[in-house]
């Protein structure tokens, strides 16, 4: 199949990705979770969605198109949840082809057609709530819940080829850009969680339609487009206790110069924003993108690839902010918040920011989110979640902040997330390859087989084979190529050193820094094999000093696998928090296919602090360390609290 690709031209991006249904997972890492997302993640979470004590429920769209009786239940962003749900479906739709989602899917498009009012404008929390007006209170959520409708109806469309969906989300789209194109005053601040910046630029891409992109980058310049009316005291002069930096309000995109705010609105934005870059190519907006990108990932990111350290603070221009970046350094581990929507939206900006400089810088984070952060919240069954994803917990002794839980659960007050892990999930193989004139880009590693075509319209077939994350040895098997010299990039990740890349049993001094693609280029034949070896010795890593909340302390990493400690792996009576490690620790690696689904569990010897947290005391005298060497056995961070309620800790202090 072709690649991914538009109508129009793409002036500023340097990868293309793979078309649909060209990258199958075969076995291995990835091939078990989108068998997972298939099987159990979204027909469980089908079922949640039609629990009446969920926060997102598809019935409100079944009122609002006159086929059910009732009244609007959940929150103001239940419609955006389906729609992600709806997207995720038609995700693996484009690679199984499985009739039953196909109808499914067509069902459900058809009662969202009917709920859709005649001028285009669809939201029911608005729709069916007499005491609410469209376009009142931007924490309606409007313009997100209508964003993730053109997003899914995109993705239906070039997965399906049917215009049904679409239709819905042009009639939509053109109902906004009458209503915005104008830019009213009345509504410049307008919009919480902008993830119609992406939609209409997924709607331009399948159209063609101008319009839709102009909309998109109007929307961009909206933000912060006018200093947030104030009053003399310093509170917001209109009715929102959300003002400026919540939203990335106070200052224009091009001008700012760090991440703020609530850091789902704030990826989504630059998401949408390097999306906008992609199709225009404006400097000004890349530069943006990027110094933000240097403030978010150097000053203000988890070693699990989350960003959003504060439930509740003030930003550094003095709004109050919530689910929000952090100071810079200020990453707390057991307040962390971290929500799963956030920590997807580093690698959905990401993933556009690679498209855009084929960095491989980029792609790290893209890695470092989805094998982390991007997994942590969903149990290993595929069936119960978390919202926040902190780097410690106390067990049941740890109090809860808004959206914490103490076990996973099924239905929630705020379900935004379950459906942001499956589409993600669901959409995994399109992230592996990037493709560029006279290159395959291999972004992610992975058991698979890509059957596709290069950017000038040459079919080639590889088959990649591996058991990565686990084992870093890869082997690309080359079935069909190009007769012509073209170069296959494979990314060497920045955790990695002393990487060895052979061809056909031959080894190949190629460049094999770490964080950059090795090229190797040449005419390819049939038969021909790439070797790749990333050796995987766990290491323990440092945050910088001037993270408080880390220092003398080290994280265990193996690859790209974060690890965690639990007390279930404890000896009854020891405290995660009582444990340390050796400077020096050695530490061995073995698969355990028994455990949590498959995991590599990583095991070496610690030291117990007696009595280091048996007291109240604030404060209390230095302890000895014990003479015996503490076995110490350690999970991915992405597995934890599948058995139990444990204590667990991410960060390790040293002795």
């Amino acid at each position: 199949m072709a690649i991914e690709g538009t109508t129009h031209g793409e002036p500023a991006r340097k990868l293309s990705r793979t078309g649909v249904g060209d990258v199958r997972w075969t076995r291995g890492f990835w091939a078990d979770r989108f068998a997972l997302c298939r099987d159990t993640i979204i027909p469980s979470m089908w079922e949640a969605m039609h629990d009446p004590d969920n926060s997102a429920v598809f019935m409100n769209l079944y009122i609002a198109a006159g086929m059910r009786e009732g009244v609007h239940t959940g929150t103001n962003w239940s419609d955006g949840d389906c729609y992600k749900w709806m997207e995720a479906a038609a995700h693996v739709y484009g690679i199984t082809r499985e009739q039953e989602v196909d109808q499914q899917l067509d069902e459900l498009i058809d009662v969202v057609a009917k709920a859709q009012d005649d001028d285009g404008y669809i939201c029911t929390q608005v729709q069916l709530d007499p005491g609410k007006e469209r376009w009142q209170q931007r924490r309606h959520h409007e313009l997100y819940n209508m964003g993730h409708l053109m997003t899914a109806a995109g993705v239906h469309h070039r997965v399906t080829g049917k215009t049904n969906f679409l239709d819905v989300a042009t009639k939509l789209a053109d109902y906004l850009y009458d209503l915005f194109q104008p830019r009213p005053s009345e509504l410049a601040y307008y919009g919480w969680n902008p993830s119609n910046i992406m939609g209409l630029v997924d709607l331009y891409r399948q159209t063609g339609d101008g319009r839709y992109l102009e909309l998109a980058g109007i929307f961009v310049d909206m933000r912060g487009s006018k200093p947030w009316p104030m009053t003399p005291s310093g509170t917001p002069l209109h009715d929102d206790p959300n003002p400026g930096d919540q939203n990335q309000g106070r200052v224009p995109l091009r001008k700012e110069t760090a991440g703020v705010g609530h850091v789902v609105t704030a990826t989504y934005l630059y998401a949408g924003a390097a999306d906008v870059y992609t199709e225009t190519g404006e400097q000004e907006l890349l530069d943006a993108l990027e110094r933000i990108w240097t403030d978010v990932t150097t000053r203000k990111m988890y070693v699990t690839g989350g960003s959003a350290a504060l439930h509740w603070g003030t930003s550094i221009r003095h709004d109050p902010v919530h689910e929000a970046f952090g100071a810079p350094y200020q990453l707390p581990n057991a307040t962390a918040y971290n929500e799963t929507c956030a920590t997807i939206g580093n690698a959905m900006w990401g993933r556009r920011m690679l498209d855009v400089t084929a960095d491989a810088k980029y792609a790290d984070v893209v890695e470092q989110v989805i094998y982390n952060g991007g997994l942590s919240p969903i149990s290993v069954d595929g069936k119960r979640f978390f919202y926040t994803n902190p780097l410690r917990w106390h067990g049941r002794q740890q109090p809860l902040l808004s959206q914490d839980a103490h076990e996973r659960w099924f239905t929630f007050t705020c379900y935004c997330c379950p459906p942001q892990v499956a589409r993600t999930i669901a959409r995994m193989q399109d992230w592996a390859y990037g493709v560029s004139d006279a290159a395959l880009w291999v972004h992610l590693y992975g058991a698979n087989r890509l059957d596709t075509t290069t950017a000038d319209g040459r079919s080639l077939t590889l088959v990649q084979e591996t058991d990565y994350p686990w084992d870093g040895r890869i082997r690309l098997t080359i079935e069909e190529a190009p007769a012509e010299p073209f170069a296959i990039m494979l990314r060497i990740p920045g955790w990695s050193a002393d990487a060895r890349i052979s061809v056909n049993g031959e080894p190949v001094d190629a460049e094999t820094a770490s964080g950059s693609y090795a090229t190797l280029e040449r005419a390819w034949r049939p038969g021909d094999v790439v070797g790749l070896v990333l050796p995987m010795p766990a290491r323990m890593v440092r945050a910088n000093p001037k993270v408080e909340e880390a220092k003398n302390h080290v994280a265990v990493m193996r690859g790209p696998i974060v690890y965690c400690l639990e007390s279930t792996d404890l000896p009854e009576g020891v405290r995660a928090g009582d444990v340390h490690v050796p400077r020096g620790a050695q530490w061995t690696a073995t698969h355990d296919t028994d455990l949590l689904g498959g995991v590599t569990v990583i095991e070496g010897e610690g030291r117990l602090i007696v009595g280091g947290e048996d007291s109240d005391a604030l404060y209390s005298d230095v302890r000895e360390e014990s003479d015996e060497p503490l076995p110490l056995r350690l999970i991915p961070y992405y597995a934890w609290n599948n058995r139990g309620v444990p204590e667990m800790t991410v960060w390790l202090p040293l002795c």
